[in-house]
């Protein structure tokens, strides 16, 4: 961070530049209490609908702590006791069974916002030891290019294997 505090053109952009960097630690620090390991935020061109306005993601991943179970009946039980969870479907992966899933939630209105949409789509993959499962998680304000990001979540979670590459335990 020295290279970023020492090319800011004052005191108090540094101050500012601090500030955000302390919020956003407190961000991922609430998120890591709920068993996120991986957050990112991606930002990119609407390629189909050459919208001037990019289209912006979060992608994470959580571990939950399961009852022990088979695993495909713990990707099942993931969806089907889930409030709201919509087109749902079962896969079978090269890492074991897991699901997809969606959600569509529109936050209250309030006056610096406008009610847009939240597409929240989710795969459910329950690990090897049948006691926790790792819930990927795509949202995006882009309703519209629902096909897209559920496309890519698939890509994703199709390459996930429960291996340790290093040998140690995963």
């Amino acid at each position: 961070m020295a290279p970023l505090l020492a090319a800011a053109t004052s005191e108090a952009t540094r101050q500012q530049f601090i500030a955000l960097v302390a919020a956003g630690q407190q961000m991922l620090a609430a998120l890591r209490e709920f068993g996120t390991v991986h957050c990112s935020v991606g930002m990119h061109r609407d390629d189909i609908g050459g919208g001037s306005l990019p289209l912006l993601s979060l992608f994470s991943i959580v571990w939950r702590t399961t009852a022990p179970a088979p695993r495909a009946a713990t990707a099942a039980r993931a969806v089907t006791g889930a409030v709201g969870h919509s087109r749902i479907e079962y896969l079978e992966l090269p890492s074991g069974p897991a699901t997809l899933s969606e959600t569509i939630s529109t936050p209250p209105p309030t006056p610096a916002l406008p009610p847009h949409p939240l597409l929240q789509i989710h795969a459910h993959l329950p690990h090897p030891d049948c006691k926790r499962i790792a819930v990927f998680t795509l949202s995006t304000g882009a309703v519209a290019r629902r096909g897209e990001y559920r496309g890519v979540l698939r890509q994703v979670v199709e390459s996930v294997r429960f291996e340790d590459p290093m040998g140690v335990g995963v």
